[in-house]
């Protein structure tokens, strides 16, 4: 059965005490949180330990927004899985649209950065989408295809999350329309061997298209950015109603 996956991907924002702060605002919301709906929260590096031990025992799992691929070694800036396991951290989102464009991720390390995230029990979210460019192209589903396939190598889809997040819609305000995000994401499940994978759509979701989006019968949660920043604005969408 496919689960709902809600998560909010802070990216580079958020010190230890404005995320401490956020907590506060936010946790007495999932008070009316389906038990079905499963809440995360991905954090900077250096606000994992602190929401590790304000989190537990609370509904809220904890996700970070990259692994490297090898469990130690030389390698400034990046971090390794076991480094994210011993803090409590279950999630990991990897290859998403800016470690690709800013940081030079390539299908090819995303797919190692999968493999290692599994192989210490991290339930990896991936993240595919095409640009304005190629969709203009009509290059959208075959880009996705090519992502899939060489990003999916040797992965236990058991343990696995996929986002859509089209580029062009991230944090421009352009959301992609539900029926469309919808028709993706059913393209997507098509090309898995597991069907229950739960498939997130991701891209400028906010509190007045969440209904909308998760109405729709393919998609099983958001990948959330700038709307998770706020803790009424993230709750709102947490406790979206269906339509």
């Amino acid at each position: 059965m496919r689960k709902i996956v809600i998560a909010g991907n802070w990216k580079m924002y958020k010190t230890q005490a404005e995320s401490e702060d956020f907590l506060r605002g936010f946790l007495p919301y999932l008070q009316e949180t389906p038990e079905e709906r499963e809440v995360l929260l991905c954090p900077p590096f250096t606000d994992l330990s602190g929401l590790s031990r304000n989190l537990h025992g609370s509904r809220v799992q904890l996700g970070a927004q990259n692994v490297h691929w090898e469990e130690y070694g030389a390698y400034t800036g990046e971090i390794s899985a076991p480094m994210l396991t011993e803090i409590g951290v279950r999630f990991v989102i990897v290859g998403h649209s800016e470690r690709r464009q800013y940081f030079g991720e390539t299908d090819a390390t995303v797919n190692l950065r999968l493999r290692t995230a599994q192989r210490f029990g991290l339930t990896p979210i991936l993240c595919v989408g095409e640009t304005k460019e190629q969709r203009d192209k009509g290059e959208t589903e075959s880009l996705i295809s090519l992502q899939l396939d060489k990003g999916l190598v040797d992965i236990d889809q058991n343990n696995l999350v996929i986002a859509y997040e089209p580029i062009w819609a991230i944090g421009t305000g352009d959301t992609c329309e539900a029926v469309e995000a919808n028709r993706i994401i059913g393209l997507i499940r098509s090309e898995l061997s597991n069907p229950n994978v739960s498939i997130q759509y991701g891209g400028s979701v906010k509190p007045n298209n969440i209904d909308e989006i998760m109405a729709q019968p393919e998609i099983d949660g958001v990948l959330v950015g700038g709307a998770s920043l706020e803790a009424e604005s993230f709750a709102r969408i947490v406790n979206y109603k269906l339509v």
